[in-house]
């Protein structure tokens, strides 16, 4: 079975409370991997495969169960990429690798920072905002609706933005501008830096 992604931090107190995240990590995230188990099980699916390869391995499923696993997959990964984006650590300046790409492709982390709310703005109804390595091995910001994945599409993510109401409303309502704003005191660049140089040769 796939396991748990454990929480690096506690908190994330003042900008997300301690209430959101954990109806976030327990009713939905790990809501989202139970579901996913129990649909690989009747497969006796023998998990050979990291979960984000697993996109690319689909037609090994029966075709009838296909969008209930791509489904419950995205619902896991990207919530496991969300949560390592951030944390409540102070590293919120872009750092090493990432700092040159981001400046390379926007100029400086002001401007990429920009780019990034305007797109999460941009977002019509739930879904994530990221940023991809995309297939030309350039970072790019784009969106994605409810639980799709950049690696569906031959991209992949390196910093997600959960956008759908559970993520925000207890805290800021319908105010997603202050959400999104939020989400850049918590980001976390020492983690996305480490994935980055992990994932950066794979395309």
């Amino acid at each position: 079975m796939y396991q748990k992604k454990e929480l690096d931090y506690s908190t994330l107190e003042p900008y997300i409370s301690d209430r959101t995240l954990y109806i976030h990590y327990n009713n939905y995230y790990l809501k989202y991997l139970k579901n996913l188990n129990d649909i690989l099980n009747k497969e006796n699916y023998n998990y050979k495969y990291d979960k984000e390869d697993l996109f690319k391995h689909i037609d090994l499923f029966n075709i009838a169960n296909r969008d209930d696993i791509i489904y419950n997959l995205g619902g896991v990964v990207n919530h496991e990429l969300y949560f390592n984006s951030v944390s409540n650590l102070g590293n919120n300046k872009p750092i090493l690798e990432i700092k040159k790409e981001i400046e390379k492709k926007y100029g400086t982390y002001e401007n990429f920072a920009q780019e990034f709310k305007k797109m999460a703005l941009n977002l019509k109804g739930s879904g994530y905002t990221y940023l991809v390595i995309n297939k030309n091995k350039e970072l790019q910001i784009i969106n994605m609706s409810n639980e799709e994945s950049p690696y569906l599409y031959g991209m992949i993510p390196i910093i997600a933005l959960d956008m759908y109401e559970h993520a925000y409303y207890l805290d800021y309502q319908n105010n997603k501008e202050k959400y999104i704003d939020s989400f850049f005191h918590i980001i976390d660049f020492k983690k996305i830096n480490k994935l980055y140089e992990k994932e950066k040769n794979k395309i």
